[in-house]
Order: C-alpha cells, then sequence, then structure tokens
C-alpha cells in the first residue's frame, strides 16, 4: 500500500465514526427518539472494537514495513482524534437520558 492509502484509511474511518456518532447523537437529542440513543451507544461499542482492530493492524503493518511506519501511525493519530469526541458525546447522552 502507499502511504497516501494507508493515510486515507485514517481519514476514512475518522469521518465514519464521526457521522455515525453525530447522526446518533443529534437524531436522539432532535427528535427524542430513544433508538437513537441506543444505537449510539450500541456503536460506541462496536466502533471501539472496529477501531481497535484497525489500530492493531496498522501497527503490525508499519512494523513489518519499516518505509510505511510513519504513514501508519499518522493513520491511527487521525483515528485517535475521536476518542475525545466519543466522550465528549458520551456525557452529552448521558446528562440527557
Amino acid at each position: 500500500m502507499e502511504n497516501k492509502i494507508i493515510v486515507n484509511i485514517g481519514k476514512g474511518m475518522f469521518s465514519i465514526s464521526l457521522l455515525l456518532g453525530s447522526i446518533c447523537l443529534f437524531g436522539y437529542i432532535i427528535t427524542k427518539i430513544t433508538q437513537f440513543a441506543f444505537y449510539g451507544y450500541l456503536f460506541l461499542i462496536a466502533g471501539f472494537i472496529i477501531n481497535l482492530i484497525i489500530v492493531i493492524i496498522l501497527l503490525v503493518y508499519g512494523s513489518v514495513n519499516k518505509e510505511r511506519w510513519k504513514a501508519c501511525l499518522t493513520a491511527i493519530s487521525i483515528m485517535l482524534l475521536n476518542i475525545p469526541i466519543s466522550i465528549l458525546y458520551a456525557v452529552i447522552g448521558l446528562n440527557i437520558l
């Protein structure tokens, strides 16, 4: 894989996680349908597992291919930006319920 593709994987996972989390949070805030909150917390757990698997794969791939190590760390750091956002969304969701 090229470095650009690796970084795009990180950007893509960041975008997907942010989009789905925002849909769940703001869907509940706007409509008060509790299924948005339920699926939001379900997504929080599933998203954590999926992102963790991708981080592990990127770490292993970067360890094996040393010339791709920096790109893998860049992708991982982009994905890690979701952690404070997820915590903020969880706190907001818990305070609303």
